[in-house]
């Protein structure tokens, strides 16, 4: 029972994947906060590109 204990505190195959797993949540968070703070532009910019579409004769 020791020596099964001593391995699993020892072991760290796992730890690679849970730090891939941290970096890709911060990465998320990182591109929601972006989307969120550049959301009234990206508005503004898609809004202008459907009335050029719409209207190609008013640019």
């Amino acid at each position: 029972m020791e020596l099964l204990l001593k391995r699993f505190l020892s072991e760290e195959e796992g730890q690679g994947m849970v730090e891939y797993g941290l970096i890709i949540a911060l990465v998320a968070v990182v591109l929601i906060g972006a989307l969120v703070g550049l959301q009234g532009g990206l508005s503004e910019i898609f809004g202008d590109a459907q009335n050029a579409l719409e209207n190609p004769a008013s640019q």
